[in-house]
C-alpha cells in the first residue's frame, strides 16, 4: 500500500534542480549584494525630501540589487579562468563546470537588464543612467584591467561608490552635493577594505596572475600605506553629510568616532603588514559602513 501522505513542494522539486538554483543564486554573489542594497536604500532614504513611498523605494533599491547581480554574474563569466586557478574561488559554479558560459552570460544580462527597466520605469532616468554607467565601468574597464594594473583598485571602487548615488537620485531626481558626498565615501571606504582582502588573497591573486599592490610589493608597504591615507581622507569626508544638511550632530559625532576606529585599524595594518591585522581591517570595514548608514538615517529621523 502506497503511502498517502500529502507531498511537501520541495520534495517534488529534484535535489539536481535545487542544486542549479542554488548555483544560480550563487552566481548573482548575495551576500556582496547586501552592501548594495543597503547602501543604495541608505541613499534613496536619505534623498527623499519627505517620507518616502515604500513601494517606490523598493522598487529603486530592486532594480539596484538586479544590476548589480547582473554585473557580478557576467564579471564571472570573463574572470572565469583565472577563478579556477585560485583557491577561494575555484569552486564557483563557472570554473567547477555547473553552469555554462552562456547560460551564465544570458542570466547576468537578464539581470542587467531588468534592473535598468526597472530604475528607468519606476524611478528616474538619471538613476537608470548611473546604473548602465556602473555596469559599463565595470565590466568594460575593471574587469580587464585588473589583470594589467593595480591602478584597477582606484577604478572598480567608482561603480561600487555608485549604488547610493542611484537611490539618491531615484528619490530626488538630480545629482547634488548630498548624493556626491554619499559616493565619495563610499569610495574612499573601498580602498582599505580592497587592500585588506588584496593582502589576505595575495598568494591567490599571484597565481591567477592579478597585479594587486602586495603582489607586485611583497612588503605590503604601499598597499597599507593606501590602506591609512584613504582612512585619513574618509574622516573629514564623512563629516560631509551634517554639512551638506542631510544629517545631524548626532551622526557627525557617530562618523568621527567609525572613522576614527577605521583610521586606527589601518595603522596597525602598516605597522605590521601581517594577517591577523589585515582581517582586523577587513572585518571593521565591513562593520563601519553599515553602521554609518544607520546613524545618518538615525539622526535623518
Amino acid at each position: 500500500m502506497k503511502d498517502a501522505r500529502a507531498v511537501s513542494p520541495a520534495e517534488v522539486v529534484s535535489p539536481r534542480a535545487q542544486n542549479t538554483l542554488a548555483d544560480y543564486v550563487t552566481l548573482a554573489k548575495p551576500r556582496l549584494n547586501f552592501l548594495v542594497v543597503a547602501s543604495s536604500a541608505a541613499g534613496y532614504y536619505l534623498g527623499a525630501r519627505s517620507a518616502p513611498d515604500p513601494l517606490l523605494m523598493t522598487e529603486a533599491v530592486a532594480g539596484t540589487a538586479l544590476v548589480a547581480a547582473g554585473a557580478a554574474v557576467l564579471n564571472q563569466v570573463y574572470e572565469r579562468d583565472t577563478d579556477a586557478m585560485m583557491r577561494r574561488t575555484r569552486n564557483r559554479p563557472l570554473p567547477d563546470g555547473r553552469v555554462g558560459p552562456l547560460d551564465a552570460t544570458m542570466y547576468g544580462a537578464a539581470l542587467s537588464f531588468a534592473g535598468l527597466a526597472l530604475l528607468a520605469t519606476r524611478a528616474t532616468v538619471v538613476a537608470a543612467a548611473l546604473a548602465f554607467l556602473t555596469i559599463v565601468v565595470y565590466l568594460a574597464i575593471y574587469t580587464p584591467m585588473k589583470r594589467r594594473t593595480p591602478l584597477a583598485t582606484l577604478v572598480g571602487a567608482v561603480p561600487g561608490a555608485l549604488p547610493p548615488l542611484i537611490g539618491w537620485t531615484a528619490a530626488r531626481g538630480s545629482i547634488d552635493a548630498g548624493g556626491t558626498a554619499l559616493f565619495a565615501i563610499v569610495f574612499l571606504w573601498q580602498i582599505p577594505h580592497f587592500m585588506a582582502i588584496a593582502w589576505m588573497y595575495r598568494d591567490d591573486y599571484a597565481t591567477a596572475g592579478f597585479p594587486m599592490l602586495p603582489v607586485v610589493e611583497p612588503d605590503g608597504r604601499r598597499a597599507a600605506r593606501q590602506a591609512v591615507i584613504y582612512s585619513a581622507a574618509l574622516v573629514p569626508v564623512s563629516l560631509a553629510p551634517t554639512l551638506a544638511g542631510i544629517a545631524g550632530s548626532v551622526y557627525f559625532a557617530a562618523a568621527a568616532v567609525l572613522g576614527a576606529g577605521l583610521l586606527v585599524l589601518a595603522i596597525r595594518f602598516l605597522r605590521s603588514r601581517d594577517d591577523p591585522t589585515a582581517r582586523a581591517l577587513f572585518f571593521g570595514s565591513i562593520t563601519y559602513l553599515p553602521l554609518l548608514w544607520v546613524a545618518m538615517i538615525a539622526s535623518k529621523i
